[in-house]
């Protein structure tokens, strides 16, 4: 199963580093990144496929968050399909 990964905050030291520790560590595969800073606003998007995580989706998208908030940061996952529907015109 393939989700999008959104990551904003203030830049800082990092960043990619720790949310790619925290999916690796889960067995999620990252398949695709972009990464900007906008002004001093660090912001990403990842394609990632969360089909061998060791923990249910729901989980993964509870310990995302968690590190977001830690790190001052704002992390959202949603599941690929979802993200296509809400966009689709």
């Amino acid at each position: 199963m393939r989700a999008i990964v959104t990551v904003i905050g203030k830049d800082q030291v990092g960043i990619i580093a720790r949310v790619c520790a925290l999916l690796s560590g889960q067995g999620v595969n990252v398949l695709d990144i972009s990464q900007t800073i906008l002004q001093e606003y660090f912001t990403m998007i990842m394609l990632v496929d969360a089909a061998g995580a060791k923990v249910p989706f729901a989980e993964l998208v509870t310990l995302l968050e968690e590190e977001g908030k830690a790190q001052g940061l704002v992390i959202h996952a949603q599941r690929e399909d979802i993200f296509n529907a809400m966009h689709r015109i």
